[in-house]
């Protein structure tokens, strides 16, 4: 077999630096210094880090309830779904007394529900994401067209209120 010639300058052997290597810090007792970090350079990373965490994490915690008012104006929009279909079998929505229970069984007085569909138009009563209740008002006061009011009174429960705790409903705010 023909043998490989290493080419011009090329060592053969241990390579520069390595322990075998007679020019290692090893051999002439030389200590090259390893660079780490400074108490300084990791203080300021942890101020840093502090910093973004305290700009960060307010902003993931108002998201249950961000989350909680678009689950809401989902829910109204079903349930606006719901009211038309009745208002489609019946030609007229329930009144303010019928409510929306109107939606899961077949109300009683009037305006008659003559068209009512069996199987109803919801499965169940709805409540919003806080556990109450949504309110509907026919004929509506805060509807663009005037035809019902369907809202949730928001996070605190109680009618009025600002940010998480106002009023979601049909008129779109």
């Amino acid at each position: 077999m023909a043998r490989e010639l290493a080419p011009v300058g090329a060592r053969s052997g241990p390579e520069k630096g390595r322990c075998g290597d007679p020019t290692s810090s090893l051999a002439t007792g030389t200590v090259s210094r390893q660079r780490g970090f400074t108490l300084i350079e990791i203080m300021v990373v942890v101020v840093i880090i502090g910093v973004l965490g305290a700009i960060v994490v307010p902003q993931f915690m108002s998201r249950p309830d961000q989350a909680k008012v678009t689950a809401a104006r989902i829910d109204i929009q079903a349930i606006a779904t719901a009211l038309e279909m009745y208002r489609l079998d019946n030609a007229h929505y329930p009144s303010t007394q019928q409510g929306l229970e109107a939606l899961v069984k077949r109300p009683s007085g009037l305006p008659a529900a003559r068209g009512w569909n069996p199987q109803g138009y919801l499965k169940s009563m709805p409540v919003d994401p806080w556990s109450t209740p949504y309110q509907y008002l026919n004929p509506g006061v805060r509807s663009a067209d005037g035809t019902y009011d369907l809202y949730s009174l928001g996070a605190d429960g109680v009618a009025g209120g600002e940010g998480f705790a106002a009023e979601i409903g049909n008129w779109g705010h």
